[in-house]
């Protein structure tokens, strides 16, 4: 009667999911998991933060107009100089104007400018744009091994529920059939009534176990589906997977984290792109080569020393153009010797992180080699457990059934037999998770 129970019939009569074996889980989540995307995301930023860098050696070219009225001491004209846009300006005689001598002035100029030499200086800022791609290269890598890890846990978890799932169902269906040979037994008169409420009660916890076994199955296909990025709510796991393949050995593990591991390699590139940085900043003393080029064309009202100009100074209908090489160096800068300081000691402590992520991974790695193990040795005793707790149920069922034991026993060879078919299953978990564990430690999957 309690098998008639409406959450159990709920859970069991749900659509389907859709299932995937672990090698389309993968391929599924290296193109849709999102947080795989945003580090793909993250590579195209660094990449562009480069072509950024080398765009300054691309010329630069800009335009100004300019209109002013106001006094000129000695001079036709006055303009302001534009970023892009250089405008020399001569004079240097005084000249007796006044607060009202006052007059207009124009200008409107092209010029160009381009970097010829900087002693390497752009040419270190480049190598350190470089290594901070490398930097999100190598987190994403890691990012992904994270992620495949995530995968393969799930897709173990919905198929270790799914066993628990299968024992529980199976412990539940020889209850129910305990169950109805008990009561027509009691009927009978053959057997005592309290074998009958004993047999009810087993099956009611039974019923228990099936539906909280039913329960873990959805729950870890939910997790499934987030690890994959499925946009469905609940994906199931299907096939199984080969672990055939031999270990390699304790060196053999250590030589291939350590130059394959993505979180070492982003290390060692973070402190590589801080030198570069450190190198940049020290160049900045060096000079830089500048050329130079402008066209314009000019006006201004003002008279000069040799009188009137005869022009009203509104329209710049005076020609120039110019074209020159400017040398410029800082003889001290005070900021470029404290952003120096601070990228020498941001080398130090990168060189420390590099340490510490090196032995953490020499760490996890033991860690993971002494899990699977371990794991793997207990599947063999779980193995015969539950061989031997199967036997135990039958020998226990057949006395049950030729009268010459109670349903206490029975019930216990029941308890015993579901509960090694479930450590199996959990077991047999455990090995994949922690193959999979180490599979991460050493970057098996790059």
């Amino acid at each position: 009667m309690f098998g008639l129970f409406s959450p159990a019939r709920a859970l069991a009569t749900q659509a389907e999911p859709q299932a995937m074996t672990l090698r389309e889980a993968l391929t599924f989540a290296r193109q849709h998991q999102p947080s795989l995307l945003a580090a793909q995301a993250r590579i195209e930023v660094a990449k562009r933060a480069v072509s950024a860098v080398r765009a300054e050696w691309l010329p630069q070219v800009g335009a100004t107009v300019q209109g002013f009225y106001g006094t000129m001491n000695n001079s036709t004209a006055m303009f302001l100089g534009a970023r892009t846009v250089d405008l020399p300006r001569i004079g240097g005689s005084r000249s007796g104007g006044g607060w009202s001598d006052s007059y207009p002035s124009t200008v409107i100029g092209i010029g160009l400018r381009q970097n010829v030499y900087d002693f390497g200086r752009l040419a270190a800022l480049t190598m350190a744009a470089d290594a901070e791609t490398a930097v999100s290269v190598h987190r994403a890598a890691q990012e992904q091994l994270e992620v495949a890890l995530q995968v393969e846990s799930q897709f173990y978890a919905v198929q270790a529920a799914k066993a628990v799932e299968r024992a529980a169902a199976d412990a539940y269906q020889r209850g129910s059939l305990r169950h109805e040979m008990v009561k027509a037994s009691v009927e009978r008169g053959l057997r005592a009534r309290i074998d009958a409420t004993r047999a009810e009660a087993d099956l009611t916890r039974f019923e228990v176990g099936r539906m909280r076994a039913q329960g873990s199955v959805e729950a870890a296909q939910a997790m499934f589906a987030a690890a994959v990025g499925s946009p469905e709510p609940l994906l199931d796991a299907r096939g199984t997977v080969d672990h055939a393949v031999p270990l390699p050995a304790m060196g053999e593990v250590l030589t291939q984290a350590i130059d394959h591991d993505p979180s070492v390699s982003a290390a060692l590139a973070k402190l590589e792109s801080q030198q570069a940085l450190t190198r940049a900043v020290t160049l900045s003393w060096a000079p830089s080569v500048i050329l130079t080029a402008g066209v314009s064309g000019r006006a201004g009202g003002a008279p000069s020393s040799g009188g009137s100009s005869e022009h009203s100074g509104w329209l710049p209908v005076v020609p120039n153009w110019d074209v020159g090489l400017v040398l410029q160096a800082p003889v001290f800068d005070g900021v470029l010797l404290a952003r120096r300081s601070l990228s020498q000691a941001s080398e130090a402590v990168l060189r420390h992180e590099l340490s510490v992520t090196r032995r953490r991974v020499l760490a996890e790695i033991q860690r993971a080699y002494t899990g699977y193990r371990v794991a793997a040795s207990t599947v063999p005793a779980l193995v015969a457990a539950t061989s031997a707790a199967q036997r135990n149920y039958e020998q226990a069922s057949a006395r049950f059934r030729a009268g010459l034991s109670t349903s206490v026993e029975l019930a216990d060879a029941e308890a015993l037999r579901t509960d090694a078919e479930i450590q199996l299953a959990i077991g047999q978990f455990e090995v994949a998770r922690a193959r999979a564990a180490l599979g991460r430690s050493i970057a098996q999957s790059l």
